[in-house]
């Protein structure tokens, strides 16, 4: 395959009339015109199929061909060796011919999956002969352990789906995001807008974009992916560009383990983020939307794509929406297995039909995002803030939560609970209180992960720890994207570090040296450290490493790849109790 552009494989029947479905689909052509009359290139406005092409290869035939690999990149216009790079670059394509036929079962390993038995799925699966893939994080860690089934010429599937979708939070009055979860039926538009749908974006339409920047500047929204970057200023500084073509990206691609949310939004409201990202495209003058969204979530893509058909049958999407001078239009794009894919250059990068590493920056995705063109991105929660915002007015959205972090938070509760799910409660909350929400803690406290693969641990003096941003950094942790994962005295916190150490080596996309040695190193050092702890060099090394990859990485993976290794140093998780 290293030799690929000059081999003289054929695709087959199968693989040439794949392609030549989804180059000939009729919102393919749309997206594709639309582009090129935005100022792209005709190869350039094409590359952008080169992911959904590849799925349709992986799907055919198990796994993705030379033959059908060279037809593909012919088709597109793209070199067949930067197209061999791109499928080799994410863990749901195969590039080799699987050695075992039949479906691959995916079975999560990270933390919340491994402290709920995935070892023994595994061996089960492995004992009945089926086709097992040790995988990282797949967003189900409130139904631990997860599988992911990816079947050969039919559609991927979760077989948990089948097992009830909501974890339906009860008695609060602090409801607001997740208001409609288990109420509205997610594939009915009228159901959506007889619990308040598309207020919000007539609204937005009746009070210009100049009135909603200023209402979302007041509200003090600020990202829910774990940046916190203010919304009001990222939006009006797209809105200010000159530019006349523009992005809005909904950011789905929620890989840090212990994160699950834009998943259950997805699954449970996708009205809601349709009707956001409208409002987004209004308010900054921007008509192409794109969602990107996990590879693993088939329902919530297949939920997303009705909404979207719905959406724009009825004329709020497409042109002229709701009857404005308007246009505004979505397309899904899935991704394959790339937890840095959620880092927002390297996303555009998978659309764009690139390898998915980040970009330098500056410059920022607002002046130069998404084809080099201004563009808002934004993660589910943050876009359905926005409508209740609006509809609520800046007053009412802030008399909840704190005057820095105002308004509710989504936190996906895992681990050893006794009910794991999805919780919204006001920012400030305690965090012993949350965790009380979801049933309390089964067995005995050990420790939190706050925040995911990328957080940080916390031991049991901090469930008073009022969940917002500032108290957070006051007391050294995070809350990121809102992963609380909850280890009971029975879990080997070794294991549990060792593992997230492997996860980072495994997912830096080795674009950067800081990150790509940093991790593998990192990792190679936990695997000696014995269970008296670590020697004086050894967490002399495991600093030094965690220096270097925060100071020097080019991206957040690599920033963060050593905080939840260097807080478990510090509480000593990873001595054993030797009394």
């Amino acid at each position: 395959m290293a030799d690929l552009q000059f081999s003289d494989a054929r695709a087959d029947d199968e693989e040439i009339g794949a392609i030549d479905s989804l180059v000939g689909e009729p919102a393919v052509m749309r997206q594709g015109e639309r582009l090129v009359r935005g100022g792209l290139s005709r190869r350039r406005a094409s590359r952008h199929l080169l992911l959904p092409g590849l799925h349709l290869l992986q799907n055919s035939k198990g796994w993705i061909s030379p033959g059908g690999l060279n037809y593909l990149a012919e088709v597109l216009q793209v070199p067949p060796a930067e197209a061999y790079g791109v499928a080799s670059f994410y863990d749901l394509f195969e590039t080799e011919e699987p050695s075992q036929p039949g479906p691959r079962h995916r079975v999560c390993v990270d933390p919340s999956c491994a402290v709920a038995g995935s070892a023994e799925l595994i061996l089960e699966l492995r004992e009945a002969g089926c086709q097992v893939h040790e995988s990282p994080c797949l967003g189900q860690c409130d139904r631990a352990p997860a599988m992911f089934i990816q079947e050969l010429g039919k559609p991927d599937n979760v077989p948990a789906d089948a097992d009830g979708l909501v974890h339906r939070q009860q008695g609060s009055p602090a409801l607001r995001l997740l208001k409609r979860f288990g109420v509205t039926d997610p594939s009915d538009l009228d159901s959506y807008r007889s619990h308040g749908g598309y207020n919000a974006l007539n609204l937005a339409l009746d009070m210009g974009p100049e009135a909603v920047l200023d209402q979302l500047t007041a509200s003090g929204l600020s990202g829910r992916g774990g940046a916190g970057f203010p919304t009001g200023r990222k939006w009006r500084s797209v809105a200010a560009a000159t530019s006349e073509s523009k992005h809005i990206v909904a950011n789905a691609d929620e890989s840090e383990p212990g994160t699950f949310k834009d998943r259950l939004i997805l699954e449970n409201d996708p009205f809601a983020v349709i009707e956001a990202m409208t409002i987004a495209g209004v308010t900054t003058g921007s008509r192409h939307g794109w969602v990107y969204i996990r590879g693993e979530y088939p329902l919530a893509t297949e939920r997303l794509t009705r909404a979207i058909e719905s959406a724009r049958a009825s004329g709020l999407l497409g042109t002229n929406i709701a009857g404005s001078n308007h246009s505004f239009d979505i397309e899904i794009r899935r991704g394959a297995g790339a937890y840095i894919c959620g880092e927002e250059t390297a996303l555009f990068n998978s659309i764009e039909g690139r390898r998915g590493e980040p970009r330098n920056k500056p410059p920022f995705p607002t002046t130069s995002g998404l084809f080099g063109e201004p563009t808002v991105i934004n993660n589910p929660e943050t876009l359905i803030n926005v409508l209740e915002i609006l509809d609520r007015g800046v007053d009412e959205y802030r008399a909840l939560g704190t005057d820095l972090s105002p308004g509710t938070k989504l936190f996906c509760v895992s681990g050893h609970v006794g009910s794991p799910g999805l919780y919204e409660t006001p920012f400030g909350t305690p965090l012993g209180q949350l965790l009380e929400m979801a049933g309390g803690v089964t067995g005995s406290l050990q420790s939190i992960l706050m925040g995911g693969a990328a957080g940080r641990f916390v031991g049991p003096e901090m469930l008073d720890l009022p969940l917002t941003l500032e108290d957070a950094a006051a007391r050294d942790t995070t809350l990121g994207s809102g992963a609380i994962t909850v280890f009971s005295t029975e879990v080997d916190m070794g294991n549990i570090v060792r593992r997230l150490a492997k996860f980072f080596r495994d997912e830096s996309c080795g674009q950067c040296v800081p990150c790509r040695i940093g991790t593998t190193r990192q990792h190679e050092v936990l695997l000696q450290i014995t269970d008296k702890g670590p020697d004086a060099a050894q967490r002399q090394l495991l600093d030094d490493i965690s220096a270097v990859m925060s100071d020097a990485s080019i991206c957040g993976l690599g920033h963060t790849a050593a905080s939840a290794v260097q807080s478990a140093l510090d509480l000593g998780l990873l001595q054993a109790d030797m009394s």
